[in-house]
């Protein structure tokens, strides 16, 4: 590397070193672009569990993967979380709304689930981190080795990263993330369709709040 270098000026040296690190940086930032929906998608073997979580949002899909893993024994119950919105918004209007769980639990019911196993889990929730403190506070009712939760493709990471960043998700339960199979997000060609791109945006702004202590709090 010496050698290299005789004969070159400081200057140019210098030069050099900056025009490779710029050339380093575009190619890491390429790659990484690239690979950012890929590396958003995280799911964990299955095993078998006290029960399948299906986190709100993606209506149909997470339920029928939720029913699909039901199905193949891995759970004998399905619990589901409220969405405090628009089921709020409705009640206000005085207007009827059934709620997303009860479109869900329709979904699990003409999928094979039994009516008998399925929970709704209480209380309503705004956003993912309440959810998870719902299913925390019913596993304290009722400890497990594991569950399976449910959820969106790349969704699946942050729902991880903020259990383990929970008291309670350090605990003994182990949390087993499942992608829905039928979510059309397109992990590989993320850049391609402008929902896939804001669900990016939307993932990565999410993972560095958890990663914060979430200092944002989710608009009621």
């Amino acid at each position: 590397m010496t050698k290299r270098f005789e004969g070159i000026s400081p200057a140019r040296r210098i030069l050099l070193l900056l025009t490779s690190a710029v050339v380093f940086l575009l190619f890491a930032g390429g790659w990484a672009f690239l690979h950012a929906g890929t590396w958003l998608v995280r799911e964990d073997p299955l095993q078998k569990s006290r029960s399948i979580v299906v986190l709100s949002g993606g209506l149909p899909e997470r339920a029928l993967a939720a029913a699909e893993i039901y199905r193949q024994g891995y759970a004998q119950e399905v619990w589901l979380t409220q969405p405090l919105q628009p089921s709020a918004h409705m009640e206000d209007l005085q207007l009827p709304y059934a709620g997303e769980q009860e479109y869900s639990s329709m979904v699990l019911i003409a999928k094979g689930v039994l009516p008998g196993n399925i929970r709704i889990l209480k209380p309503r929730i705004a956003n993912t981190a309440d959810e998870l403190q719902a299913v925390a506070k019913e596993l304290g009712a009722q400890p497990a080795d594991s569950i399976i939760v449910v959820t969106s493709k790349a969704h699946t990471r942050r729902v991880q990263v903020l259990w383990n960043s929970m008291a309670q998700g350090r605990g003994r339960t182990r949390l087993i993330v499942r992608a829905a199979s039928q979510d059309y997000f397109d992990p590989e060609h993320w850049w391609r369709t402008s929902n896939d791109a804001l669900t990016v945006v939307r993932e990565f702004l999410g993972l560095l709040n958890a990663w914060a202590g979430l200092p944002l709090r989710h608009g009621r």
